[in-house]
């Protein structure tokens, strides 16, 4: 059978560059997002813990001969769904530790089970500090799909140079992107192949993987998954409180149990179903209060379009929708770009309501304002005057000039505006 083409991701230099600084490096993400596929290119030894026949073998030698196990083969060596053998955590460190040497392991997994513990939860665990290193995997990036033309740079903004360019994409190209998402199965695949991954993807998560997970034991409830997925999706890119999407799941006389809900939210984040935006709180001139609230958003936003049975053509009858999971789309291609230049993405809301959707904090302490606007030119003015007053009401003096503000939009031509606000499609961006 011929083999798929690879598709490359920026992820790649993420790899690239840990295994040349570290001992071993653990992968985490959304199952599908392509890890085992990117680490096997990396490994010369790969120890597969999906398949029950070998994974039952394998177990058996790590728990008789960890050591073995671990110098199964040629180094680097893959433990593919690794938590499995979780117990193995500090031979793995004392295998690093021996020898001092980069690039040992790569140990890959869609579930943290216990295995969020492995780098700072568990006190009777060796936190690996130093040694290992914890690196998110995420869904394709739409310059990674080859759908954005990548003609702006968030290095080169953050740098000062842009040249105005044009992106050929419309806004029914940002509604099937919503629904088909980054999985890189769906990429190069007829429109109902690739709109069906998403859907396969949430069905799998509400009949199975969200009452998996030993730690988090779940009673099987598919109407509550549901519910709460769709409840979630409903909130995306939203400062939403538990007690609102608790409120929203329940239906006339019907309750949501507080812990349980917490317990549906934790196994969530634990298969990597959700990752909320944290707030950022820069120091400001005046008084007004920073909302901490983390702001909602799947790990990919296909995931809340398929639990809301959202179609590309059924998604323009609700705009606030669209708006707010287009928004999840921004963000999400954020997060990707971000991973590879060592920023990471916030939200920004005060006291005043103010919001910028985005928010860049550069390696260097440096940090760029971002706007999301699905609408005309009169909403992306309004949004660039908000970030130039959120900008104004920041102590530079302390947090330094923003490097630059933006608004993201759907449409096709990616300019500056006389007040010094860049203006670009998503579908022009790149890391």
């Amino acid at each position: 059978m011929r083999e798929k083409p690879y598709i490359e991701r920026l992820f790649d230099g993420i790899v690239e560059f840990t295994l040349k600084s570290k001992g071993a490096m653990v992968i985490v993400g959304p199952k599908w997002c392509g890890k085992s596929t990117t680490a096997n290119r990396y490994a010369k030894t790969v120890i597969d813990l999906m398949p029950l026949e070998s994974r039952n073998e394998f177990i058996e030698l790590a728990k008789i001969s960890p050591s073995n196990f671990l110098n199964y083969g040629p180094k680097p060596i893959l433990i593919d769904e690794w938590q499995h053998v979780s117990f193995i955590w500090d031979q793995v460190k004392y295998e690093v530790d021996k020898t001092g040497e980069f690039g040992q392991y790569i140990l890959t997994g869609s579930v943290t089970d216990k295995t969020r513990s492995e780098l700072d939860e568990d006190s009777s665990r060796h936190t690996g500090n130093g040694r290992i290193i914890r690196k998110m995997m995420r869904t394709l990036s739409l310059y990674e799909t080859g759908d954005s033309n990548g003609t702006v740079s968030l290095l080169d903004l953050k740098n000062g140079k842009f040249t105005q360019s044009m992106s050929q994409k419309d806004i029914n190209d940002y509604a099937y992107f919503i629904c088909r998402g980054g999985w890189p199965v769906a990429i190069g695949k007829d429109r109902d192949i690739s709109l069906a991954q998403a859907r396969d993807y949430y069905e799998v998560v509400v009949t199975d993987d969200i009452f998996s997970l030993k730690d988090i034991p779940l009673k099987k409830d598919e109407q509550k998954a549901r519910k709460l997925m769709r409840s979630y999706a409903r909130n995306v890119s939203i400062a939403a409180t538990d007690a609102t999407l608790r409120d929203d799941c329940a239906g006339g006389d019907e309750t949501f149990d507080k812990d349980v809900f917490a317990k549906y939210l934790n196994a969530l984040r634990n298969l990597y179903v959700i990752e909320e935006l944290p707030a950022w709180n820069p120091n400001l001139r005046s008084r007004t209060a920073i909302r901490t609230k983390e702001t909602r958003h799947f790990t990919d936003p296909s995931i809340g379009a398929a639990a809301l049975g959202i179609t590309p053509e059924g998604i323009f009858k609700d705009i606030t929708t669209f708006g707010l999971l287009f928004e999840s789309l921004v963000v999400h291609d954020l997060r990707v770009y971000a991973d590879t230049i060592g920023a990471r993405v916030y939200k920004y809301r005060d006291a005043k309501r103010r919001e910028a959707d985005a928010v860049i904090q550069f390696a260097d302490g440096t940090w760029a304002l971002i706007e999301v606007k699905l609408g005309g030119q009169d909403d992306i003015e309004q949004a660039a005057q908000n970030l130039i007053k959120i900008a104004d009401d920041i102590d530079w003096k302390k947090s330094g000039k923003p490097a630059f503000l933006m608004v993201v939009t759907k449409n096709k031509v990616a300019y500056r505006m006389e007040n010094g606000v860049y203006v670009v499609p998503l579908c022009c961006l790149k890391n």
